[in-house]
């Protein structure tokens, strides 16, 4: 099951029942949290998740779509990240199955978000050519105060939860 914790601005775009008591993630990212960065002429929705800060970017439209569309975009990222295929299959076979939508309710991943559309803003002088794929993989590599006492940056720490595959 995927949970998304999404922003007050995003929240009411998502369609996808509301979290209820009981209902945990079933991925080894745990829950993601999201919001939009209102670039124009593109919108981007932002995915973090919870367990590693990792950022995924993709367009936000149309925004009925998002939750169905977010696991292939974390394929490619993980993909990216060199991930091994078996586990990136797994993952998104749990994103796929269910999605439950709620608030957020961690201030520290939230923070984190803020400083990755902060950062988002600053690396992209031209919001109008953006690689999403290429900009999440830039974000990762971030250092985050959450990571100081562990990896660091969500690279570094999605690296120590699911390892590199041998492939290269």
């Amino acid at each position: 099951m995927l949970i998304v914790r999404a922003t007050r601005k995003l929240l009411p775009r998502l369609r996808a029942p509301k979290l209820e008591a009981g209902d945990e993630s079933t991925t080894l990212l745990g829950d993601w949290y999201a919001t939009s960065l209102p670039w124009r002429p593109h919108h981007l929705a932002l995915f973090v998740s919870q367990t590693t800060l990792l950022p995924v970017l993709l367009p936000l439209a149309p925004a009925a779509t998002l939750l169905q569309r977010f696991p292939e975009q974390l394929a490619e990222v993980l993909t990216r990240h060199r991930i091994d295929p078996t586990v990136i299959e797994q993952e998104c076979k749990h994103n796929d199955l269910e999605h439950r939508i709620a608030p957020t309710a961690n201030r520290s991943v939230v923070g984190s978000m803020n400083e990755f559309v902060f950062l988002a803003n600053a690396f992209t002088s031209t919001p109008h050519n953006v690689d999403p794929i290429a900009l999440s993989m830039h974000l990762a590599e971030v250092p985050c105060g959450p990571l100081y006492k562990r990896h660091i940056t969500p690279d570094k720490e999605l690296q120590a939860l699911l390892g590199t595959s041998q492939a290269e």
